[in-house]
């Protein structure tokens, strides 16, 4: 059977294993560290000859895979496959990599959504890689573009691709820049969530729905772009 860690030990230790098929909503406000804790769940991944494919909403193509590349020389870069959907919204001309296929702008559902499955057949299917794992970094960038009901139907079909491969869907979220009854409708979409927030310059994450309770809150610290555990947030 297929399973998952976040890398996390701390939070492994009180989850457990997560299943094959499982999509994670990462969710937390601006500023809260959300990207950093769903990278840190990929290099873990990739550290372990997992691959990885990362839509990226934020930023070029490239500036995300010198991420990965910059803190672990080790990590198997012919793991990595980005569907960047930056470069060519800024007018700049840029050509497809072996790493980096190119979607229009984040609008491009139907492109971004091709560039995913070109990457799960090179991964998935040619080189038969057991453990794969999409990051949408991120849904609230699609949705700045996109009305609910289109954003919710392309995340339905990618979340049922994961079931259907075995896989891990990480998916990264604003929580202050949509209503209640925009995160109501994407959480069905989900298995549980990573949650994240800021308090007097401090970062904390749980998970929720993963495990039979929610974790506790654990302070955390970045460090070349790992996550360390400093201890449990006092109620």
């Amino acid at each position: 059977m297929t399973s998952y860690s976040l890398g996390i030990e701390e939070l492994d230790s009180i989850i457990g294993e997560i299943r094959e098929g499982s999509n994670l909503m990462v969710i937390g406000p601006p500023m809260s560290g959300k990207e950093d804790v769903a990278y840190h769940i990929l290099k873990n991944g990739l550290k372990k000859e997992e691959s990885s494919v990362i839509v990226s909403t934020r930023e070029p193509g490239e500036h995300v895979l010198d991420w990965f590349t910059s803190f672990d020389k080790t990590i198997p870069v012919s793991n990595i496959g980005i569907v960047d959907c930056v470069t060519k919204t800024l007018g700049m001309a840029a050509d497809d990599t072996d790493n980096i296929k190119r979607a229009s702008s984040p609008v491009d559902l139907t492109g971004i959504g091709v560039r995913i499955s070109q990457f799960f057949e090179q991964f998935w299917m040619k080189r038969q890689i057991s453990h794969n794992i999409l990051c949408i970094n991120s849904v609230s960038t699609i949705l700045m573009y996109s009305n609910i009901q289109t954003v919710f139907r392309f995340m339905h079909v990618f979340t049922g691709r994961i079931k259907a491969i075995k896989g891990l869907g990480l998916f990264v979220l604003e929580d202050q820049m949509h209503d209640s009854r925009t995160i109501a409708t994407l959480k069905q979409l989900y298995d549980g969530m990573i949650e994240v927030q800021e308090e007097n310059g401090s970062h904390y994450l749980r998970a929720v729905g993963i495990s039979s309770k929610p974790t506790p809150w654990f302070e955390y610290l970045v460090e070349d772009g790992s996550i360390s555990i400093q201890g449990i947030k006092e109620d």
